[in-house]
């Protein structure tokens, strides 16, 4: 989304533009009772097209499910791919330093015939909400690499379940 605004800045207002990243979860009270979490994505692609994976995963942390979809530049229309036609491998982790938790923070995914590298801006983007929500996750901002290594896109990994089953 294009935005702007104002912010202060050592006592100046200064006026700001850019992107911004929109996230809005529609539901999570829905998940199956086998599921320990999930593994989402939503990509904003350089050449203006957008590509969404997920997978939820079971407690052995083998995919339970998974599904993508992928909009072209310009497109109306949005390419869904099947669970079989998406496949997520973790390639890094990282621990936290607060939590314990180890979260796999770079990914090798693939969407049809497609592979991509995911990889976070940086490593320390873990949210503890056990005050609010009740649960600790990994949440923030990655990079899409194409096969090449050309950055492909940007937007936003979220990775549930990690340290103990996702309660709803």
């Amino acid at each position: 989304m294009a935005v702007s605004g104002r912010i202060n800045v050592g006592g100046r207002d200064v006026a700001v533009r850019g992107t911004a990243w929109f996230d809005h979860e529609w539901s999570s009270t829905l998940m199956d009772d086998a599921a320990q979490g999930w593994d989402w994505m939503g990509i904003n692609l350089q050449d203006g097209g957008a590509l969404m994976a997920f997978r939820m995963r079971d407690r052995q942390g083998r995919a339970h499910w998974a599904a993508a979809g992928r909009r072209g530049a310009g497109a109306t229309e949005t390419s869904v791919y099947r669970p079989d036609q998406v496949e997520w491998q973790p390639q890094r982790t990282w621990r936290s330093p607060r939590t314990g938790i180890e979260y796999p923070v770079e990914w090798r995914v693939r969407v049809g015939e497609a592979w991509y590298r995911v990889r976070p801006l940086f490593d320390d983007q873990e949210s503890d909400s056990r005050r609010s929500t009740g649960t600790i996750y990994w949440e923030g901002a990655v990079e899409l690499l194409d096969e090449a290594g050309r950055v492909a896109g940007r937007g936003y990994l979220e990775l549930t379940g990690y340290g103990t089953r996702l309660r709803m």
